[in-house]
């Protein structure tokens, strides 16, 4: 009789062979086999899946989780444990904290921190500068490390790299896939008479259309020009989904779902500046654009962009008010509700999810439902109808965009590496995130 240490039974699983019900076993945190398993089959845990699909874990390849520095928004306790809740199996976490993850020193220290403290697996971004260029090549296969992200817009010290010559040297010296958040600082700059105090329907009128399209524009032709691959993140405008579809040889996409959900001027009037974040929501147009990306296969990745700041910093007037929104708890429900409406199917989630990460960043044993992979699992219930709340949100900024929204499919369990994390909305296992493991560093010898 085969003996597994869990057994998933009867769920519909979602992989690379489509959607069956099938059981899966699970031995040592890994799956070790998928199928009818039969009543022969023994597990020291049996979970009854019946009526529930089981996706491969949800990876959020852009979440801030605000540690160091700014733990009165977020931590990573707290970042995670809203991860977790709303089915995120893994998470890679952005380098602008206080001290900036720009050195061997500060990703370590990071990932000290992270370690079994997180309740869900992580990897951390290391921030790319003109100062810290030369050492990319080591410091993006040090453990832990997602890549390099680069702020071509809006960031602070040296983390902002808004010239050709300064990304083209960051370019030139890493191996791996690098993440970029795409806005012309200088188009900023001339603009930022456009902003009306007091009116946050004016941050698309200052981050119009152009900022966002001419710094796409001018990263593709450095990343042709070196033959390096580029991510491209939270893309926002028609524009430059028409660009990028011509370009994926070199460049990958990411969408977020509040920039598939919320639409200018309705976004503002209803949220103020709750709903500012940095590329800004946009009209009915260009989100349009973005769904039409999605629905041609432009868009490789979702990421929730998980930004949070407190009410107290978000009711200031604006523009003194920071940008960005909560989100890596409403990622799953929010993108299965567009699931249930019909605009794209649990399949293409599953890729943009799981399927899409492991493929852009080279992620080891992750984003598959396959023997010999991490036992992860994101389990939901693609019926139920829930309302998000506020109340609900584990992060300790307390609030969301999605407030009072009602939802069609839900995250009903987070299994990470064989061990039930999340079960209908509650927590059942102590802290045991690990860092997320990637082939060029495991080819490295690191």
């Amino acid at each position: 009789m085969a003996t597994f240490d869990l057994i998933l039974r009867g769920g519909t699983v979602v992989n690379h062979d489509g959607e069956g019900e099938r059981d899966i076993g699970v031995t040592g945190g890994k799956i070790a086999a998928i199928g009818s398993l039969g009543r022969h089959a023994s597990a020291g845990e049996v979970i009854d899946c019946k009526g529930l699909h089981i996706l491969p874990g949800v990876i959020d390849s852009q979440v801030h989780f605000r540690e160091p520095g700014a733990e009165h928004k977020e931590d990573l306790e707290s970042g995670s444990r809203a991860a977790a809740l709303g089915g995120v199996t893994a998470v890679f976490e952005m380098p602008n904290t206080n001290p900036l993850t720009t050195s061997a020193d500060t990703l370590a220290d990071k990932v000290r921190r992270g370690h079994h403290r997180m309740h869900c697996d992580f990897a951390f971004f290391m921030g790319g500068t003109r100062d810290n260029a030369k050492y990319l090549p080591e410091l993006e296969l040090l453990p832990g490390c997602a890549g390099v992200k680069v702020f071509m817009g809006s960031s602070t010290g040296t983390l902002l790299v808004e010239d050709d010559e300064g990304v083209r040297s960051i370019l030139k010296a890493i191996r791996r896939r690098a993440s970029f958040h795409s806005e012309d600082e200088f188009r900023l700059r001339e603009r930022m008479d456009q902003r009306v105090p007091g009116d946050p329907r004016s941050h698309p009128v200052w981050r119009d259309e152009i900022v966002a399209m001419e710094c796409t524009r001018r990263l593709v032709h450095l990343a042709r020009e070196v033959g390096k691959r580029v991510h491209v993140l939270h893309i926002t405008t028609k524009q430059e989904m028409h660009f990028l579809k011509d370009h994926k040889d070199v460049a990958s996409v990411e969408v977020t779902p509040q920039h598939l959900t919320l639409e200018a001027p309705d976004a503002y009037e209803r949220l103020g500046t709750y709903a500012q974040q940095n590329p800004p929501v946009r009209g009915a147009t260009h989100r349009g654009g973005l769904w039409e990306g999605l629905n041609q296969g432009v868009v490789d990745v979702l990421g929730s962009d998980h930004a949070p700041h407190t009410r107290e910093e978000k009711d200031k007037e604006y523009p003194n008010t920071p940008s960005g929104m909560p989100g890596v708890q409403t990622l799953v429900p929010i993108m299965l509700d567009h699931v249930n409406a019909g605009r794209l199917t649990l399949a293409r989630f599953v890729d943009l999810t799981s399927h899409g990460p492991q493929r852009l960043f080279s992620i080891a044993g992750k984003g598959r439902i396959a023997a010999g992979y991490d036992a992860d699992f994101t389990v939901v219930d693609l019926k139920r109808r829930e309302t998000i709340t506020d109340k609900w949100m584990a992060s300790r900024a307390g609030w969301t965009p999605f407030n009072g929204v009602t939802v069609t499919g839900w995250p009903v369990g987070t299994l990470i590496r064989g061990r039930k994390i999340m079960w209908e909305g509650e927590l059942t296992t102590p802290s045991q995130g690990e860092p997320v493991r990637f082939m060029e560093a495991l080819q490295a010898g690191k």
